[in-house]
């Protein structure tokens, strides 16, 4: 078999069997062509089709130097090209199927304290309309754990105050229901009642809550820089992002003792792992949760 011509037929898979774009092709093909290289420099005995799992170890020790992000695409990368030779009957089985790709550990952002939270709130010069409109987005995405694309699209018709909840459309244009407590009710009917009006809504952005200085729709990079900025007059060095505010309120509701499905539902995840990873939880936590609930430790702790 020759390499260029597996390489070849392997883009023509890419392109025409699965449908990716050109980008991906070429990240893919690199993927290959770093090997093919790895064996003329350390094992020209070998081709493609000859290599085997011991080879591709040691293929891999030799790119430790790449990040384990790299390091897992380029697993995947050789993995999809043998799927093809295998697919293509040019081998017998796919080598890397005896090799694991690199554990990649999520980095969870710092969670904002409640302290923090409204110690930003508190920065706001709430004399001017934009800044009362700023707290309250800032309150929304806390008490209520929205996304900012959520936050920025959220219609007028959406608030149902008096029943204490709002509808809100998620990812996959989804609607879910969520509580809104009572200090952001509040925030929320001071803003439609006295700030909002004063950034006279222009027609197309009427049935918008949250508008910039202009009327018009407020925008995802506008709520960034506002937290940015509100966090920095707040004297908060860790980083801060609208995500902060949806993090926190997941975080402190299990901290709290909040039923992990609950938060699932109220955030708007498909997954409950994906709601597992947004809850960092604190050891002292994990402790108590398992003393007041497992029946081994309830048991040991009445026998004391």
């Amino acid at each position: 078999m020759e390499q260029e011509s597996a390489l070849d037929g392997f883009g023509h898979y890419l392109r025409i069997s699965r449908s990716l774009s050109a980008k991906t092709e070429a990240a893919y093909r690199h993927d290959v062509t770093m090997l093919l290289q790895y064996l003329e420099d350390y094992r020209p005995d070998l081709t493609l089709e000859k290599v085997d799992a011991e080879t591709l170890r040691d293929f891999l020790q030799t790119q430790q130097g790449l990040k384990a992000t790299s390091q897992a695409r380029l697993v995947s990368g050789l993995r999809t090209f043998y799927r093809y030779l295998l697919m293509e009957e040019r081998i017998d089985e796919n080598p890397l199927d005896y090799i694991d790709s690199p554990k990649l550990h999520r980095k969870l952002p710092q969670v904002l304290s409640f302290q923090e939270i409204e110690a930003i709130e508190k920065s706001f010069d709430l004399s001017k309309p934009e800044n009362f409109r700023n707290k309250t987005i800032i309150e929304l995405m806390y008490s209520c754990g929205l996304r900012v694309s959520e936050v920025v699209s959220l219609p007028l018709s959406a608030l149902h105050l008096d029943e204490g909840f709002i509808s809100v459309i998620g990812k996959g244009d989804k609607e879910r229901l969520v509580p809104v407590g009572k200090y952001a009710t509040n925030l929320l009917r001071l803003y439609i009642d006295g700030s909002r009006p004063l950034l006279h809504p222009k027609p197309k952005s009427r049935n918008l809550l949250f508008l910039n200085r202009r009327g018009n729709r407020l925008t995802r990079e506008m709520v960034y820089i506002i937290v940015k900025q509100a966090a920095a007059a707040a004297g908060i060095s860790k980083p801060v992002s609208p995500h902060s505010f949806r993090h926190a309120f997941a975080t402190h509701l299990v901290e709290g003792g909040a039923d992990l499905r609950s938060v699932q539902e109220m955030l708007g995840h498909k997954n409950i792992t994906t709601t597992e990873i947004y809850t960092h939880l604190d050891r002292s936590f994990l402790e108590k949760t398992i003393r007041n609930y497992h029946p081994r430790y309830k048991k040991r702790d009445d026998n004391q």
